[in-house]
């Protein structure tokens, strides 16, 4: 009977939430319809215009006040404008208008806000989807507390080719995982109702294969076939819009030779019609005026036209809507229905995120003291920190450090660097930031720090004094790698190794006879062939944000032991990228069989590398990650349920310490209608 009653009340509660959405649904029809009645075609070709205040992301740093064309009803939504103050001023602008439509305020709230975060690649190796899910969110209660109710994360690019500098902000180069990463962001930012005052609409961009340019160069054009497509490059698009993503964002690149921004297929068959995705699309920084560039369009005129005709929504900056787009529908070019199409996607997620009923419910002055740079924030931000170190090399157990150690010689300038610590594409408060100095000197040991290495020459400073300290010291730490500016937005490199000096510096530590502890800080795939060899300990630390000393020392010391896994393979030679295992498997070797492309044959008969580089192409593979323990794996006992595949596994801990592992499960495909790489990764 109490069963039956449960079941009653669960039936009456999902038939109830039913009717109250349909309810919500068919008021909110109503009052924007009701609204578009009253409204000029001036005034909906001003909802469909972006444009920025503050700093500038792109070329062009020249800002002017919007004030006035904002109180005429004339600007949808502006970008690079925060802080509770700032944008009640905006605000009030927009209430001066005939309507009162409200402004909606983005930014690229990245990896956290004023509490950075570990990147978005950094964050993806953690595998743990739940803190990923975890550091969006605390990114959106931040961000909304500054006014802001909009971001253009996540970047659910699949890349693998670590020349392009954005690899940083995606999750590395697996369709699976990107997809389950895309998700957790999107709910991190969005939650489960837009209406609540900590969360913020989220944007799946770049739509679509930005990760694909040609070498690697940012900006570059992309050629895929629609295959490779749809296997390796869509899925984290599409998962992105089934978790139901508000915004995307259209991509700089061309797609099948057609600018992405005004490409019909994507925007408008793919995304809005197969896959029934109802919030809006948003231009890329200018990429509207861009089509000129790409030869697709003669002028302003024609690019706003074939951006609408395409289904993309709201223009970000360079203003060929604005105008051309109101003389397009009067001559008979444009449809109002497509206006009218744009401006209803973008007022309907204006009256999900409550601003009708309150224009500004997001800008509390005092809510933002007390969210921003909390208590909560820095411990989520720690929490999520550690979880992405990835442990790659730890021989004779040199970590974790041991209590008996009293003396310790900290290498590197990066080792003092805020902003560094920061990363790319970041909000974070630099002065806030807590570097591995800062939190090592608070462990209690004797900390002798020395530079080592001029980032800016390149080149070693003060060996002899290096050296001096590293033979009175218990043990060596050595901060090194790049510096936050060279990866991120226009920042793709020929050649991803680090410099020959900084690995020389290493291999001159490591003769001391002391142990060394190599800080690998980055934001892509690195080569450091030299450093591999001769340093006993490495740890990839990323860009880890405003936790990042505390977390970097609660691994080093053992308080966390790090169970992070790489999301992008690491080469053993720039030549050799891309490298990545998702490759189909289609060349012979002479005997017949298929090449091993891990493991090549020490002839001439190379097929997969370059026959005059190294023979091992990989040196850390995707799903790669060490721990302080040992783990043993049973053999999988597979049973089929509910049309189902099982797999179970018993992990054990052999080890002397605890520790977490991620058991990833690949499959192989031996006879498929197309073709499949060697192993696909689909579960963990």
């Amino acid at each position: 009977m109490k069963k039956l009653i449960a079941y009653v009340c669960m039936m009456f509660f999902v038939l109830t939430s039913a009717a109250q959405s349909q309810t919500d649904e068919s008021k909110m029809n109503r009052f924007v319809s009701g609204l578009m009645k009253k409204m000029t075609l001036e005034e909906k070709v001003g909802q469909l215009n972006q444009y920025a205040g503050g700093f500038a992301t792109g070329p062009n740093n020249t800002r002017v006040s919007r004030t006035e064309d904002i109180s005429k009803g004339l600007v949808g939504s502006l970008l690079n404008v925060s802080g509770a103050a700032n944008t009640r001023k905006y605000q009030e602008a927009a209430m001066k208008s005939r309507l009162r439509i409200p402004l909606i305020f983005g930014l690229d709230v990245i990896h956290g806000f004023r509490t950075g975060f570990p990147l978005p690649l950094a964050e993806a190796a953690s595998f743990d989807l739940d803190a990923i899910e975890r550091g969006s969110r605390c990114a959106a209660k931040e961000a909304s507390a500054a006014g802001l109710h909009w971001t253009f994360a996540p970047m659910v690019d699949i890349s693998w080719d670590a020349r392009w500098g954005r690899v940083m902000e995606g999750a590395g180069e697996d369709p699976y995982y990107g997809s389950l990463v895309a998700k957790a962001r999107v709910r991190g930012f969005q939650g489960d109702d837009l209406s609540k005052e900590n969360t913020i609409l989220s944007c799946i961009k770049h739509f679509a294969g930005y990760g694909a340019p040609a070498a690697g160069k940012d900006y570059n054009s992309v050629d895929m076939s629609m295959g490779q497509f749809a296997n390796f490059y869509m899925p984290p698009y599409k998962a992105g819009a089934e978790a139901g993503a508000a915004t995307f964002m259209s991509a700089f690149n061309d797609f099948n030779n057609e600018p992405a921004t005004g490409n019909s297929f994507l925007l408008k068959e793919l995304l809005k019609k197969q896959w029934g995705f109802k919030g809006f699309v948003v231009s890329d920084w200018g990429s509207v005026g861009e089509m000129m560039n790409h030869r697709y369009a003669k002028d302003d005129k024609e690019a706003a036209y074939k951006a609408i005709k395409a289904g993309l929504d709201m223009e970000m900056e360079s203003g060929c809507y604005a105008k051309t787009l109101v003389s397009l529908v009067k001559e008979g070019k444009v449809p109002v229905k497509l206006v009218d199409d744009a401006v209803r996607r973008i007022l309907e997620l204006k009256y999900k995120l409550g601003l009708f009923d309150d224009p500004f419910r997001y800008c509390d002055e005092e809510r933002e003291r007390t969210v921003i740079g909390s208590k909560e924030s820095r411990k989520e931000a720690c929490y999520v920190a550690e979880r992405s170190i990835v442990l790659l090399k730890n021989e004779g157990s040199v970590l974790p450090l041991s209590p008996s150690i009293k003396k310790v010689a900290l290498v590197g300038a990066l080792a003092k660097s805020q902003e560094d610590m920061c990363g790319t594409w970041s909000c974070a408060e630099v002065s806030k930031v807590v570097t591995l100095y800062e939190a090592m000197k608070k462990k209690g040991v004797t900390v002798d720090y020395h530079d080592g290495y001029d980032l800016k020459k390149n080149q070693i400073v003060n060996l002899e004094q290096t050296l001096a300290a590293a033979r009175q010291s218990d043990v060596v730490v050595m901060a090194m790698g790049e510096q936050a500016w060279e990866s991120g937005e226009m920042r793709s490199k020929g050649d991803i190794s680090i410099s020959s000096e900084q690995q020389r510096l290493v291999s001159e530590l490591v003769k001391t006879g002391k142990p060394v502890v190599v800080l690998m800080m980055c934001g892509r795939p690195v080569i450091f062939n030299e450093v591999r060899r001769d340093a006993p300990a490495i740890l990839c630390t990323w860009w880890l944000g405003s936790e990042a000393g505390n977390a970097i020392c609660n691994v080093l010391f053992g308080d966390y032991n790090p169970s992070g896994k790489l999301p992008m393979t690491f080469p053993t030679d720039y030549f050799d990228i891309p490298s990545s295992k998702n490759f189909p498997m289609v060349g012979e070797t002479k005997s017949g069989k298929n090449f091993d492309y891990t493991n090549y044959e020490e002839d001439i008969w190379v097929g997969y590398r370059y026959f005059n580089t190294v023979k091992q192409s990989i040196v850390y593979p995707f799903g790669y990650g060490l721990s302080y323990t040992n783990f043993s794996f049973s053999k999988p006992k597979i049973e089929r349920k509910n049309n189902k595949w099982i797999a179970n596994i018993e992990v054990t801990n052999t080890g002397n310490v605890s520790g977490k592992e991620v058991v990833q499960l690949y499959i192989s495909a031996p006879e498929t209608f197309i073709q499949k790489p060697d192993i696909e990764l689909k579960a963990f």
